[in-house]
């Protein structure tokens, strides 16, 4: 078909010149057929690099098989086994991508049948391009078990006093709306209340990847703006704590019975009749990790306890996660960061419609689509994929083989 577009493209090159005209419904199916590459620069340029030392390889076993010693044969087959498929993908997008531009050439030609046939031939070329992309990236950055796990999210109020705590019930909004467009379902866990105010969020958030896709919202979350309770217009600086675990699925936590220390009393807040009358609340002590949990949203003890227990194993999980990651980093700084509580992860700032994720200096000028979750998947992309590229540095790194 491409062949045949191009012939007549020739054909018409000498036959008509014309101005661009399109209508309204044109430029629309044209930016439609706009391809956006998920392989940045960087990324492109390592992909070479792996395609090119698969070749020399291959180049290098074909042309010296009866000089190479067994040893060596089995070295080399190894590493063109471990470059084989990123070497072909990369070789059919090279391809995919110069098709595409003959075509994008050919549809500027203007004449309407020859763009029509162009623009279906650029609509399947696109999806084909599309299907290679992550079919590659697959195999650069395999996906980690653990991504696919549910979390527990937990949102706690930082410095800056009433501010901070109405930002946390904003940040816990916005991860309410970002569920609801991936169809994602989050369910309250606990909320622990001073002087009638929300101090704290835990919730239960469980779908397809859910994990993969909220690992790097760990962190400190800082607002920029002026509060409502401010007179003079002075912009104040709050701060909020977020918080993913992975749950604990398909993975058997040990919790000894006797590494616990539970504690039951009564209720306190807003409820009913059982609030303040019997001890149905419950906090769990894990004595080895120190770590501590109380819930008293239910109004029966034994309901309280298995939350409180949920809870208690994802963060118990998360910290052997953590421990995983650390030695797989051996003790180097990641450009995402490890997620610690302590670490200023991003700052919204609102007289300047501004959202800046530090870790990757990224900006998004659309605070209000952040905040209603409609834009927070394109930080959230742009960190996994810094992740990715980190990643692709450690396999490129690590697969190097000396070729003569």
């Amino acid at each position: 078909m491409l062949s045949r577009i191009l012939r007549t493209a020739t054909r018409s090159c000498h036959e008509i010149k014309s101005f661009r005209v399109y209508s309204s419904g044109q430029e629309k199916l044209l930016n439609n057929l706009q391809f956006k590459s998920k392989i940045t620069p960087k990324l492109n340029e390592k992909l070479q690099e792996i395609t090119l030392k698969h070749q020399n390889l291959n180049k290098k076993l074909n042309e010296n098989i009866n000089k190479l010693s067994s040893k060596e044969i089995a070295s080399i087959s190894k590493e063109l086994s471990n470059t084989l498929n990123i070497s072909s993908f990369y070789t059919e997008i090279q391809k995919s991508r110069k098709e595409l531009k003959d075509l994008e050439e050919v549809r500027d030609f203007e004449e309407v049948d020859m763009r029509e046939l162009a623009e279906e031939e650029i609509q399947e070329v696109i999806e084909k391009l599309q299907g290679l992309e992550e079919d590659i990236l697959g195999e650069i950055v395999p996906k980690q078990p653990v991504d696919q796990n549910d979390v527990i999210l937990e949102i706690r109020a930082g410095t800056g006093g009433d501010e901070a705590t109405l930002f946390a019930a904003e940040l816990f909004k916005m991860y309410e709306r970002y569920c609801a467009l991936k169809k994602w379902k989050i369910s309250p866990l606990s909320a622990s209340e001073e002087n009638g105010i929300t101090k704290e969020t835990i919730a239960e958030i469980s779908g397809r990847g859910v994990y993969g896709k909220l690992k790097f919202e760990s962190g400190v979350h800082r607002v920029q703006r002026v509060p409502v309770t401010e007179n003079q217009g002075r912009i104040h600086t709050s701060t909020v704590t977020v918080a993913i675990l992975p749950q604990a699925t398909n993975v058997k936590i040990e919790i000894n019975p006797n590494d616990l220390r539970i504690d039951s009393f009564r209720a306190s807040g807003k409820g009913g009749q059982n609030v303040n009358t019997t001890d149905s609340a419950v906090r769990i002590t894990h004595i080895p990790t120190g770590i501590s949990v109380a819930n008293q949203e239910e109004r029966s003890q034994l309901q309280n306890k298995e939350k409180a227990m949920k809870i208690l194993r994802a963060r118990i999980f998360d910290i052997e996660q953590q421990k995983i990651a650390s030695e797989r980093r051996n003790a180097r700084n990641s450009m995402i960061g490890k997620g610690d509580r302590s670490e200023k992860c991003r700052t919204y700032n609102f007289a300047q419609n501004r959202v800046t994720d530090h870790r990757i200096n990224y900006s998004i000028y659309n605070i209000e689509g952040v905040m209603q979750g409609i834009f927070l998947d394109e930080i959230i992309d742009q960190l996994r994929m810094e992740n990715d590229l980190d990643e692709l540095a450690r396999f490129a790194d690590s697969s190097e083989t000396k070729v003569d």
